[in-house]
Parts: structure tokens; sequence; C-alpha cells
């Protein structure tokens, strides 16, 4: 059974419902509980094809996603973990398929999993999280495959995942003030968190940086390790050329359609990838490169909604973007992309905006400040940590915009729908702030991830 053709509840959403029952669901940043329970069951963290090992506050998802693609294009399987899912559990784990797509794990397949890792924990104090890395191990090591794709979950030095000794490569990715009570609330503070899934005498890819205090403190690090280090801007870069990205590195320069993934920021993300997956050990062509920015794809991030239920009650015509970003520095990426919309196709621009209450929300809606029209407010439905949306409204009237809450995605767009005037341009309509509420959304509008 597919993961996106499910019965309400499914076999391994039953097991993590008892898990979610028996644990604390939030963050205990350590990593003694996974390593002990990982080698109850037999380490299989360490019987792994190469790893390469992304972290980072913005783009490390991007980054995963080309990653992949670029490994498939040059024919491999390559099994993939990310997090947080958006709509179902089993999108945290893609198999690997020789010569073809990863597909979403199986729900029976998963299910057992989880069963059999639950058991080797035997009821000891653990973290969901740390439960579900482990699957992550459990499945990949007993899956064939080439190359794994991990992606951070928080942080990086005590995240669960950074029990992999042996990385073929780790990736530092943009990166900005978040989940600030965790890591800290200075950049250099936050790049040092990240900067421990380096390892020593392993590559290290850093991607571009907007502050030079981040860079610093990634740059020390790998110094210190002696990590054979590549860095964005110096040891290889890509910009936009006449429509087409370029790309350079000490092996020389590719001319390259544009990423299938829309915004400037992706140009820097797509050449963290390449570097990285070179970095790593393997080959790819120019053929294989232009094959994966064409394939490439990353639901949730600035992804435009083209069918489905919420589709159809926009104004006609509307374009719908939905994208997860939810901290200062996405909001920055999202809206220039959404400026650079605009350049192409003037459009009223309106933001449908739900976010969790430890989120920076007038810093998000800062960036939005002199392109959008209206800010809707919403609810996160199925989240006990979502902001009021008359709280939320108020942050966006701090940051400049004009703004009032709703009770629900669809009553926004019906309200967008009901000012549109007959020979008016349709609206441009992003929907973010959260994962999580676009997990709602792409449920809602019958457009799960596949």
């Amino acid at each position: 059974m597919s993961a996106t053709n499910m019965p309400a509840v499914s076999a391994a959403g039953q097991e993590i419902e008892k898990l979610m029952a028996l644990h604390p669901k939030g963050f205990d940043l350590s990593l003694d509980r996974i390593r002990r329970l990982l080698e109850v069951l037999g380490n299989p963290h360490q019987k792994l094809p190469p790893v390469i090992h992304i972290a980072g506050t913005n783009g490390k998802g991007s980054a995963t996603a080309f990653c992949r693609a670029l490994l498939e294009a040059a024919g491999l399987a390559v099994h993939v973990h990310t997090s947080p899912h958006l709509v179902n559990w089993h999108e945290r784990y893609r198999i690997g398929v020789k010569g073809g797509r990863s597909q979403i794990v199986d729900d029976e397949l998963f299910a057992d999993a989880l069963r059999r890792v639950a058991a080797a924990n035997a009821g000891r104090t653990i973290t969901v999280f740390e439960i579900l890395t482990a699957v992550t191990f459990v499945l990949f090591s007993e899956q064939p495959a080439d190359a794994v794709v991990l992606e951070v979950g928080l942080g990086g030095r005590f995240d669960a995942t950074n029990v992999i000794d042996t990385p073929a490569v780790s990736v530092i990715m943009p990166i900005s003030l978040d989940h600030q009570p965790y890591l800290g609330d200075r950049v250099e503070l936050i790049a040092a968190e990240k900067a421990g899934i380096m390892k020593r005498g392993l590559p290290v890819v850093i991607g571009r940086q907007e502050y030079e205090a981040s860079l610093d403190v990634l740059v020390e690090t790998a110094e210190r390790l002696s990590c054979p280090m590549s860095v964005y801007g110096q040891d290889y870069s890509g910009h936009e050329e006449f429509g087409r990205l370029i790309y350079q590195d000490e092996f020389g320069l590719a001319d390259l359609p544009l990423p299938r993934l829309p915004g400037r920021h992706q140009i820097a993300n797509a050449s963290a990838a390449i570097r990285a997956v070179k970095a790593a050990g393997f080959t790819l062509t120019d053929s294989m490169i232009e094959k994966a920015m064409a394939t490439v794809e990353w639901p949730g991030r600035l992804q435009r909604l083209s069918e489905g239920r919420l589709f159809q009650a926009a104004p006609a015509g509307a374009e719908i973007w939905v994208d997860g970003g939810h901290n200062p520095g996405a909001g920055e990426v999202i809206a220039e992309a959404m400026a650079a919309f605009e350049e192409r196709h003037a459009r009223p621009l309106y933001l449908i905006t739900g976010m969790i209450n430890t989120k920076d929300p007038v810093g998000y809606f800062r960036a939005f400040t002199d392109i959008a029209e209206h800010v809707f407010t919403v609810p996160i439905r199925g989240s006990d940590v979502g902001l009021d949306p008359v709280a939320l409204a108020h942050s966006a009237f701090d940051a400049g915009l004009i703004a009032e809450p709703a009770g629900s995605v669809e009553e926004a767009l019906a309200e967008i729908s009901s000012r549109q005037m007959p020979d008016a341009v349709p609206p441009r309509i992003l929907i973010g702030g959260s994962l999580y509420l676009v997990g709602n959304v792409l449920a809602d509008n019958g457009t799960p991830p596949t």
C-alpha cells in the first residue's frame, strides 16, 4: 500500500500513536539514549552505504532534494531521510530504487521496523524522534542502496542523526536564527551546533552563508578537525547568467539549466548539492546534472498548486503557492522569490499565514512589508503550539502589514475571492509560515507528497 493512498490510520500510524502516548514529544538533545538503542539493534547505522549528512537552518531540505536528484540521475539507488513530514509520517523515509525514483516507504515495512525498534527499546526513556531515527537506520541498513542522504532534524551536535561517525561528506547549509531555546540566540552559537556533524579528517561542504560570524565558526571548526573543506564562493560557486545556471569548482565550469525549484536561492542550494555529491566520491557528468535540475522535487517549499479542492476555492486565475519557511531568513528568500515573480507578472500578493509559538513572526513578516497587499492569519489544525490568529495578525501589523485573522485557509480564500473585482488581475496567494500548515493545506487540497 502506498503512503499516499492509506486508510485514516495506517498500521505504522497506529504504532506511532502508541509511541507518542508512551514517550515525550519534544526534543531532549543527547546521543546517549539512541546509541544505547542502536547497540541493542546491532548498530544498523554502521551498516549503511555512503552517507551525505546535511545540516543548516534554511536550505537543508532543498539540498537533500538536489542530492537525491543528482544521485538518481546517475542511476543510483538512494535512501533519503527528511523531517518533519507534511502529511504522512512515511514521507520521512524514501527507499532507493536502482535506476529509478526512490519510493516513500511501504506501510507494512515501516510498521514492522517501528515494532522491532520499540521492542528493542523495551520501554526505556527516549524521545519519539530518537525512535524514528533508529527506524531510519534499520530501514536503510536492511534495504540495498548506493547512497544515503540524511537530513539533520534539529541542530547537529546532539541531533539523533549524529551517530554517523564516518559520513562520506558533511554539508552545512545557510545558518540563521531559529530554535533559539535549544541552539542559542546568536548565529555563531547556532553555527557551532550545526558544525557538530563534522567528523575529523572527512570532507565538509559549506553552503552560502549570509552571516560572516557563522562562516567563521564553520571554517574554524573544519580547520581544527583537519577536514577537506569546500566553501561556497571560494572553492565552488553558482550564479545565473542569461537564464542558465553557471556552476564552477576546481574541476571546471558547467553551463546548466536553472533548477526546477523556483527562487534565486535555489541556485546556491543546487551548487552546494553538486559539490557535496562530488566530495562524497560520486561521479557526475554535465548530462546527469542537467537531468537532476529538471527532475528535482521538494514538496511544500515554493510549491505551486495547480489542482485540488483548495485551488478550486481560490479566485479564478489565481496563482497559489505554499511554502513551509518559518523564520526571518526563510521569509527573506521567499519574499525575494515573490518579488521576482512580480517582476515577470504583476499581481497583488496575499499572504495566508499560520505559525507556531517558537518562531519570530515579526521577523518573518518584515520581509514582506513592501510587497504584500494583505495578510490573513489562520490556525494550524492538529497543533497545540500554534499561534492564535489574532496575536499573529498583531505581529503582521507590527511588521507594517495590513492583517486580519480568519478561521481557516478555506475561509481566507473565500474572503480573497469576495474582494476580487470582475476585471481585476487575479491575485498571487502565498500560504505558509509553518510546515505544519503546509501539511494541512496539501492534505485538504488532496495533493499530498508522493
